[in-house]
């Protein structure tokens, strides 16, 4: 026994040489003079006084020393020594070793020590990641995973699932190794994590915008419009004009086109389009590319997998793909928000009416749309083409038909960059504003009306909330204004609001698009936050296309949290009001000409100045 103890009391300094003797003195426990219960009540202590001062894989050994004396009572101690050797291993980053531990440690224990090591793994994981080391962080989550027997559940400390957080932490793993080239690196990262996150492999693609490959084989490029000039909006607000922090959009619209392209795979939900070794994505092929931040393969409804470097990408390969004969996009990225659906998508449907667009190919649209949506599509449709609607899978395509966004419209900026201000190109809008209404006309949906004056709700929104939008609702009721909801209304019902109405109130949102079918007599009060980098001139250029006139409103800002597009505001009742008033007053901006089909109103004049407007400082 004395040899064991002063065994024992020389490594109370922690010396790692000694061990070779205590372990001499355990193997032979009657050589040292003592029992192996009181042997492994020392090599308790001894472990339990190494842990604390830091030297655990010491720790580790004093406990496996007393688990293999212990016997058949040995699980208390080989549970110990597994814990202590996994934060060894993860304290020195030896990860790679640490998958024989984990083993044990699911073998040895059901209940008892594991849900505790999986949340200290998960602590550890969190802490790493806060410190930016992504590669150890990703490695605690991933061993939290496989002791947990990857059972759905388990959520880092910001309540993210782990598979999820490990996704976001490669993500950020690859861009790095894209901006230094390393493809080959992050593609070999990629693979040692991908089956806990779902994924496919990564392989690497040649970023190009359509009219790169045109005249390739298997690319059929027509060209629908050439290059031409935007009209300037003129922007209006009952301020005197504020200095805007945005940058102002490009005054020349590009090539309008149609493609056709064989036997390529394409990501519903995304704007990715493989085709070869090539990557088809205008957005990201624009000289501007270095300012946008690409949000493909980053969106939680995303079923792809990608980054972007400047030339290449990595695109996770089409893995269990749906097969399509043919069909024309009118899926991808945000289609199932109104507003994006409107600019990026809806205009598609011009080149898909063309006569040198073929016949029978089924549109495609992605199957979360709402109703609404698929109602455009049949409106503007002069071709009687079926529709396809897309579960979240690739789909290999015979044939893929492509027209695109109208105008150059990044979905973000990157940080420290200006937000890009879209200016929409007139031509375009007033085709499919032109389209709707007569479309409308002919199926009875336009009542006739004229002269209403519509407040429009928000309410059921979280974001960019008009927090004393109640309030103001019935400041407006006695001026004559009804408050409606485009979000519980058709499409045909919303656009028949919207032509019928001389005066319009609302929050400036997706819903405020509505206002290119307006009669160009009606006059609009877009009601937004402070915020100086909101974009004006996209929602100018889009509703006064239509001949309609917008005036910007802004409030107080409320609420900052998240984007700052989406800040929640409030605005004065009396304000409003005072700047229904002026709209009385003669304006220089030039009013575009109606529609052919609609012949001008002349009493909206004298409609608004017979109103008991409020003064600006009466009662609210």
């Amino acid at each position: 026994m004395s040899d064991f103890l002063n065994v024992i009391k020389d490594l109370r300094g922690g010396h790692p040489q000694l061990f070779a003797n205590l372990a001499a003195s355990v193997a032979d426990p009657d050589a040292a003079g003592s029992n192996p219960g009181t042997m492994v009540r020392h090599l308790d202590a001894l472990a339990f006084r190494l842990d604390g001062s830091g030297e655990i894989g010491l720790a580790a050994q004093a406990y496996e020393m007393a688990a293999a004396l212990a016997g058949p009572d040995s699980s208390r101690w080989t549970l110990s020594a597994a814990e202590a050797r996994l934060r060894d291993f993860c304290m020195q980053g030896r990860f790679a070793e640490a998958g024989p531990v984990i083993a044990r440690l699911r073998a040895a224990d059901a209940n008892r020590l594991r849900p505790k090591i999986t949340d200290a793994l998960v602590d550890r994981g969190w802490l790493l990641e806060l410190r930016g080391e992504a590669e150890a962080s990703v490695q605690c989550y991933r061993l939290a995973l496989e002791l947990n027997g990857h059972e759905p559940g388990l959520i880092s400390r910001d309540g993210d699932p782990l598979p999820k957080k490990i996704k976001n932490l490669r993500r950020l793993q690859l861009d790095m190794l894209i901006e230094a080239c390393a493809f080959d690196d992050a593609v070999a990262l990629h693979e040692t994590t991908r089956q806990l996150i779902g994924a496919g492999p990564l392989a690497c693609y040649d970023i190009v915008g359509i009219g790169a490959l045109a005249g390739q084989l298997g690319v059929r490029y027509t060209e629908m419009r050439p290059p031409r000039p935007i009209q300037e909006p003129q922007l209006k607000f009952t301020e005197p004009p504020p200095p805007l922090t945005s940058e102002a959009g490009d005054l020349e619209a590009p090539s309008q086109y149609l493609a056709l392209i064989d036997n390529c795979h394409a990501f519903p939900r995304s704007n990715l389009v493989l085709k070869d070794a090539h990557l088809i994505y205008d957005l990201a092929a624009h000289p501007r590319r270095g300012d946008v931040l690409l949000q493909d393969g980053v969106n939680p409804d995303q079923i792809v997998m990608a980054a972007f470097g400047t030339k290449q990408a990595l695109v996770e390969v089409p893995e269990d793909s749906l097969t399509i004969e043919a069909g024309l996009s009118m899926f991808g990225l945000q289609s199932r928000n109104y507003g994006h659906w409107f600019c990026e998508f809806v205009p598609r449907m011009l080149a898909y009416n063309d006569p040198r667009c073929p016949d029978g190919i089924p549109l495609c649209i992605d199957d979360h749309m709402p109703p609404t949506h698929e109602e455009v599509v049949s409106l503007i449709d002069t071709r009687d083409r079926s529709i396809i609607k897309l579960p979240p899978r690739p789909v290999a395509f015979g044939l893929l038909g492509l027209a695109p966004v109208p105008a150059f419209f990044p979905f973000e900026m990157k940080p420290g960059r200006r937000v890009y201000d879209t200016i929409w190109p007139a031509d375009i809008l007033v085709d499919l504003r032109t389209r709707i209404l007569d479309s409308a006309r002919e199926r009875g949906a336009l009542s006739g009306r004229a002269g209403r004056r519509l407040f429009i709700s928000r309410k059921a929104f979280a974001q960019r909330q008009l927090i004393n939008e109640v309030e103001i609702a019935e400041a407006l009721r006695p001026h004559g204004f009804e408050v409606i909801t485009p979000e519980t209304m058709t499409f045909l019902e919303q656009v028949d609001a919207f032509h019928s109405a001389d005066l319009i109130v609302g929050s400036s949102s997706s819903a405020l698009t509505n206002g290119l079918f307006c009669r160009p007599e009606c006059r609009i009060l877009g009601l937004i936050h402070a915020n100086l980098g909101f974009n004006f001139r996209g929602y100018t250029s889009f509703i006064e296309a239509g001949g309609a006139q917008i005036t910007f409103v802004r409030g107080q800002t409320v609420n900052e949290e998240g984007h700052a597009f989406h800040a929640s505001y409030s605005i004065a009742p009396n304000e409003i009001i005072a700047a229904l008033d002026r709209l009385r007053q003669p304006t220089s901006a030039a009013m575009p000409s109606p529609s052919k089909t609609e012949a001008p109103r002349t009493i909206f004049g004298r409609m608004i100045g017979a109103l008991p407007f409020v003064p600006r400082n009466g009662p609210g």
